[in-house]
């Protein structure tokens, strides 16, 4: 007998002794929460909800003074029996698209090639269902069908969200934080109340007819007095009044409220920020799907812009990297002696030369500035163009190099000598600054002369 030897996960006869290997169930489709087993935070909420139920109808709302007692017990019954009904229909309740729900849950589906389709749903058109969705709808991988207008997949109902059984989700968690809200009030009052004034907790005929006869001293007391014996010293107790009175310690009391509130409230903060997100995912008319989405999308064009920026080099950068050549014309400024002048050494030969030839322009500007209207009439007359220049030469540009050139050779003298060799032109600040870009461009050409020797 080979029984030892059966893999019961196999779901299809092994063909041949190679197939030994356990074969993995193919997928199925969920019906609603209840369909799986649950999931760990499935569990966590009943348990919770359950312990909130046991702890405040049998140990908080008997301990409130009348007529707190009848309100406690018809305001949080009202919300706790609402939210059971609602979260209980949330689950139960099917949000898969109507051609989904009218199939066969217990057959199976494909499994989704990657290999084949990008997407799941493409073009409105579902590879793994086979069927035609809306725009909203979204194949969820946990229950592995397409859900109509999908908000997101709840763990703590273990059933997607969607548009059948959204607004009882909400409910549920409305229901939830005004619930808790309450519980978390009355627990506080019942902790103050132990410490200031402990005879407002035992207003209950059950404590007036256990405390008939004092345990301690042996003091009778009336049924209709309030038992406040100093033999107590406020150590008895009775819980889960008035069905099955049971005696505890005062001690026993106060370390199950302290940790009630402080499980009432860690899940109070967690409900009412859910809530909170919903509320505004409403405002925006966005399922929460689609807000992460949009958030992602948002991260990954950020991240995408940082990325350009950093590839880009900074001004910073780019000044280190490529030398500047100072050519600004600075005309108000005073003209270096030859002292001065010798003693420097720079390390750019084009920016000393730019510096020159800046210097001459502005010595003819101010030369040119400062004759009156006579000595005008007689620079035109003598700078008119002569008969000897050839056809198509630029006699501005002719005479310029001539003064720029006396420049260059001896720095001392280029105030006088640009004086001398003044440009013949009827607009010397436009030929000055043509001769500049061509004396620069000559000497970017001989530099890379050298490099290639």
């Amino acid at each position: 007998m080979r029984c030892c030897d059966q893999h019961l996960r196999r779901s299809e006869p092994a063909t041949g002794s190679t197939c030994n290997e356990p074969v993995t169930p193919a997928p199925r489709s969920r019906r609603n929460g209840w369909s799986a087993r649950p999931s760990p935070q499935q569990l966590v909420s009943y348990f919770t909800y359950i312990y909130l139920v046991v702890v405040g109808f049998g140990i908080y709302i008997p301990l409130l003074p009348s007529p707190w007692d009848s309100l406690a017990y018809g305001h949080l019954g009202f919300f706790f029996v609402l939210h059971l009904v609602t979260h209980i229909a949330a689950v139960l309740i099917d949000p898969a698209e109507p051609i989904v729900r009218a199939r066969n849950y217990a057959s199976t589906l494909p499994t989704f090639d990657k290999s084949q389709h990008a997407h799941v749903i493409l073009d409105l058109h579902c590879k793994i269902c086979d069927i035609d969705v809306g725009p909203r709808a979204k194949h969820c991988k946990a229950c592995n069908k397409c859900v109509t207008d999908f908000d997101h997949h709840c763990k703590y109902m273990n059933n997607c969200v969607g548009r059948r059984n959204y607004w009882f989700f909400f409910v549920a968690v409305v229901t939830a934080a005004i619930g808790m809200f309450l519980l978390l009030l009355m627990v506080l009052f019942i902790i103050i109340e132990h410490s200031l004034n402990p005879a407002i907790l035992r207003t209950a005929p059950q404590f007036q007819d256990y405390f008939h006869t004092c345990m301690s001293c042996g003091t009778v007391l009336s049924v209709q007095s309030v038992p406040v014996c100093p033999g107590l010293n406020n150590s008895t107790w009775l819980v889960f009044l008035p069905l099955a009175p049971v005696h505890t310690s005062s001690a026993g009391l106060l370390v199950v409220s302290c940790f009630t509130f402080l499980l009432t409230l860690v899940f109070l903060v967690v409900v009412i920020h859910l809530l909170g997100f919903h509320i505004f995912l409403l405002s925006k008319k966005l399922t929460t799907y689609e807000y992460i989405m949009k958030k992602r999308q948002e991260e990954k064009d950020r991240d995408l812009e940082l990325g350009e920026k950093q590839s880009r080099p900074t001004s910073a950068e780019s000044a280190k990297t490529q030398p500047s050549v100072d050519v600004s014309v600075d005309c108000d400024s005073s003209l270096p002696s030859q002292a001065s002048q010798s003693s420097m050494e720079y390390q750019d030969e084009r920016r000393e030369l730019a510096l020159r030839i800046s210097m001459a322009m502005c010595a003819e500007l101010k030369r040119l500035g400062s004759m009156t209207g006579a000595q005008w009439h007689e620079w035109y007359r003598n700078t008119s163009p002569s008969k000897d220049m050839t056809p198509g030469e630029d006699f501005g540009e002719s005479l310029s190099w001539t003064g720029l050139q006396q420049v260059v050779v001896d720095g001392e003298q280029s105030r006088e000598k640009s004086a001398e060799a003044a440009p013949i032109i009827q607009q010397p600040l436009a030929s000055s600054v043509l001769a500049v870009e061509q004396q620069l461009s000559m000497d970017t050409r001989s530099e890379s002369a050298l490099s290639q020797q």
